[in-house]
């Protein structure tokens, strides 16, 4: 089978597709033909050394979706030819097949496409977790998604839509912006405007909001305590640097800022995030947006593009 492999730390450059020996699953694991592996800036943090990365070589990628292939002995939960969507691997997503622990591999709807299937595992989840795990998001509270167009942004959108808030997405272009819109925000912002705040603040008359999904806290933070509501909470997803606040704005509003990390999941957390993402597909609630399938092949491209501004859906890589 072919995978693309990881020999040194670096820049996409050093992502190549090779021949791999084939996978065979022990005790309590599946193996899955996959049919499309998602894309997410963290595999590019692994790739540059920025995070813990397995031993050389490696494939790089969590989510994926496909077909069950083999099952080891003691897996109940799915059945060769099943089709599932896969969040967090054994092996690596960005190969043909996968190697994945039993807990790792949930059945995916047939209203879904494989392309849909790969774009859940850490764009849902970490949506999922950070409203409503961290920050406890309720019906009928305001939220704002600073970065509504890229895969996590539109799971957000789509989420809390379905669960009775009030959405208001920001995009940095007007393709961005008109996506969020299309996804469910109930108002779209120019983040790129100067005066985009204050539209926050005109918009829940003056209160603010009470949870902001921030995916660039180097950028935002500062500003997005300037706008929470009292007790309201800002759960940063992403950051790609430092930023300084004034520990004053969120005293003010007793706010708090928390931490979100799929990773950091238990598994009974894990497993409500997928029944509920599950649950979402089945209803239609949950539409995962593709941006773009490239071959696998072409995951230095991939690499190159997930970390660009002005994001749009999903990157899909098709085996």
């Amino acid at each position: 089978m072919q995978a693309i492999r990881v020999h040194e730390f670096g820049g996409p450059e050093v992502m190549r597709l090779e021949e791999v020996p084939d996978l065979t699953p022990g005790p309590g694991q599946v193996v899955v033909q996959v049919k499309a592996a998602g894309v997410n800036p963290v595999d590019t943090y692994i790739r540059a050394g920025v995070y813990n990365a397995p031993p050389f070589p490696f494939t790089p990628g969590f989510d994926a979706a496909g077909e069950v292939e083999a099952v080891g002995p003691g897996v109940t939960r799915v059945a060769v030819g099943q089709r599932v969507y896969i969040a967090g691997t054994m092996s690596g997503a960005y190969a043909q097949k996968v190697l994945c622990e039993e807990s790792q591999v949930h059945p995916l709807p047939l209203r879904a496409s494989f392309a849909q299937g790969a774009a859940l595992g850490i764009p849902y989840g970490i949506a999922y977790r950070a409203l409503f795990q961290r920050a406890r998001a309720l019906a009928g509270e305001t939220v704002l998604v600073h970065g509504a167009s890229g895969g996590v942004g539109t799971a957000a959108v789509q989420l809390a839509r379905a669960a009775g808030l009030t959405v208001i997405g920001t995009g940095g272009t007007p393709r961005g912006r008109e996506l969020a819109a299309q996804q469910g925000a109930h108002h779209v912002l120019d983040h790129g405007s100067p005066a985009y705040l204050e539209e926050v603040l005109r918009l829940t008359r003056g209160q603010g909001v009470e949870v902001i999904i921030e995916l660039l806290a180097n950028v935002n933070l500062g500003k997005d305590l300037k706008v929470l509501a009292p007790g309201g909470r800002v759960v940063v997803i992403g950051s790609r640097g430092t930023v300084e606040i004034d520990p004053r704005d969120a005293m003010s509003r007793e706010g708090a800022i928390l931490g979100a990390l799929i990773f950091m999941a238990t598994p009974q957390e894990l497993k409500s995030i997928h029944a509920a993402l599950t649950a979402g597909l089945e209803n239609g609630t949950l539409r995962p947006i593709i941006g773009q399938e490239l071959p696998l092949a072409d995951a230095p491209r991939a690499h190159r593009k997930v970390m660009e501004p002005g994001a749009y859906g999903k990157i899909i890589l098709i085996p």
